[in-house]
């Protein structure tokens, strides 16, 4: 019987954030939710009003960070949630998640993360925020305070297509995106990146070939995203209005099916954090289009990544294996056997 034996260190067919974090900080590390009382420039007015059509960040914010109290506070409360929840954490990031947590003058920036970076337990922050949101000064402030403390950025990139970013509102092209995660790696900056699969317009391929655009970028991560409806959004009111693109949501064997593909055309290095979102069924538009189990019961987004590991191992493949470059790239990309 042979055994595949992947180069990332727990087995699996694809390199998890989980693991990448371990390989940093020899344990498991807790990435903390943190609402920094930033706004967005679309919807400030600076780039627009409405924000994007599909976003609806009360729907993604956990409860624990919703503006009850200060920074310090918020990251105590998400020690307490975490440690019910889950066993083993031996540190904490936190997580500036909610809107664009650049988009503030660089004294406000600096009050709000060093905030966080005091509170006992946080070895660093990971930033979340727009492309568009991040110049030379900030970045070069990141960078210094990457010095002391493990510092991220997320980019919420959303689409590699100019067409879909103009069509979800999104208020900056896939150019700025490009600059942003370029001027950040090479500050040696850890870079994440966000992406929603299924958007209105986007074909399977063009999906597909999203793993290659990214491929090209110097990110160190990625969290993938299905579309989901949601109350109270410009998308709901589309749907709800008859647009055909917005009609039939990606079944649950699609999606792992595509989230499959797009894998094996991923950079081999890139950290994979999530493979797929989740919001209460209070915040989508219509419920019925939620994934559930064969008992009826709702899935849970933490239950998709086992079910893309079993149909990789079906397939015998693996992240990255279907790149031209695997061989010449990337020296953990392609995995050895051995005889049990």
């Amino acid at each position: 019987m042979m055994e595949r034996i992947y180069p990332w260190g727990d087995g699996r067919p694809y390199f998890s954030q989980a693991c990448h974090m371990r390989q940093l900080f020899g344990g498991r590390v807790q990435k903390l939710s943190v609402d920094g009382g930033f706004t967005c420039p679309n919807r400030d007015g600076t780039v627009g009003t409405e924000g994007c059509t599909f976003c609806s960040n009360e729907a993604f914010t956990p409860s624990y960070c919703r503006r009850v109290g200060s920074i310090s506070t918020q990251l105590e409360e998400g020690k307490a949630f975490h440690a019910r929840r889950y066993r083993g954490a031996c540190s904490y990031l936190a997580y500036f998640q909610s809107y664009s947590n650049t988009y503030a003058p660089l004294d406000v920036l600096r009050r709000r993360y060093e905030e966080a970076l005091s509170v006992p337990g946080v070895v660093g922050i990971v930033v979340g925020t727009r492309p568009d949101c991040v110049d030379a000064p900030r970045l070069n402030y990141l960078a210094q305070l990457a010095r002391h403390c493990y510092v991220a950025v997320e980019y919420g990139v959303e689409s590699c297509y100019d067409a879909t970013l103009k069509r979800v509102r999104r208020g900056h092209d896939y150019e700025q995106t490009c600059r942003a995660v370029r001027a950040t790696a090479q500050r040696g900056l850890p870079c994440g990146s966000h992406l929603i699969l299924g958007l209105p317009g986007e074909s399977r391929d063009m999906m597909l070939a999203e793993a290659d655009l990214l491929s090209q970028l110097p990110i160190t991560s990625l969290k993938l995203h299905q579309l989901q409806l949601l109350k109270h959004t410009y998308m709901e009111h589309q749907y709800l209005q008859g647009n055909p693109d917005l009609q039939h949501g990606l079944s649950l064997p699609d999606y792992v099916g595509l989230v499959c593909d797009f894998l094996e055309r991923l950079r081999a290095d890139v950290a994979v954090e999530r493979l797929a979102g989740e919001v209460p069924p209070r915040f989508q538009a219509d419920p019925s289009r939620s994934w559930r189990r064969a008992d009826g019961r709702l899935l849970r987004h933490e239950e998709i990544p086992s079910m893309v590991e079993r149909e990789l191992l079906r397939r015998g493949t693996w992240q990255g294996c279907r790149r031209a470059d695997v061989q010449q790239a990337s020296p953990v990309a392609s995995p050895q056997s051995k005889i049990l």
